[in-house]
């Protein structure tokens, strides 16, 4: 039985496809839902950015991942779930590491995730956050195929 299901989100519909399953496994378990949004903030720096961009930047993107958070709540609430949320942030992890740490860390019993389902030559060039949480993650982790048109928010 399920009672703490982890979600990523990034706010594509490959990872509202996610969520989708999870609140309908969350109302099936009376499971609480941990969506989380994880940015590496190191790759934002590039090598010629002045602090003064890095630093406008940084907050723009926290901003957007919180509003990012708060519509997954919405959508999740709506389905009948219970629902808490987390920024991640590191200056050194991946987000895929961010994710599958932050899910060992609240005792996750699931991480339900969204995946575009890249073969051959895009999933080289592209990889998959995805399979990534899969391989490092403690715990079982359920991949939600979506359709391949996905668009961002």
């Amino acid at each position: 039985m399920y009672q703490r299901i982890l979600v990523p989100l990034d706010g594509s519909d490959t990872s509202l496809a996610g969520l989708d399953e999870a609140v309908r496994l969350a109302r099936l378990h009376g499971a609480t839902l941990r969506l989380v949004h994880a940015f590496n903030t190191f790759k934002l720096r590039p090598g010629h950015a002045s602090h003064a961009s890095y630093s406008s930047l940084l907050p723009k993107m926290k901003a957007e991942g919180e509003e990012l958070l708060q519509r997954g709540r919405e959508r999740a609430e709506r389905g009948g779930a219970k629902v808490e949320t987390m920024l991640l942030t590191s200056l050194t992890l991946s987000l895929s590491e961010l994710v599958a740490e932050d899910a060992q860390g609240w005792k996750a019993d699931l991480i339900v995730a969204g995946t575009r389902g890249r073969k051959g030559i895009e999933r080289i060039l592209w990889g998959s956050q995805a399979q990534d949480v899969t391989r490092m993650a403690t715990m079982p982790v359920l991949l939600v195929q979506a359709p391949e048109t996905d668009t961002n928010d």
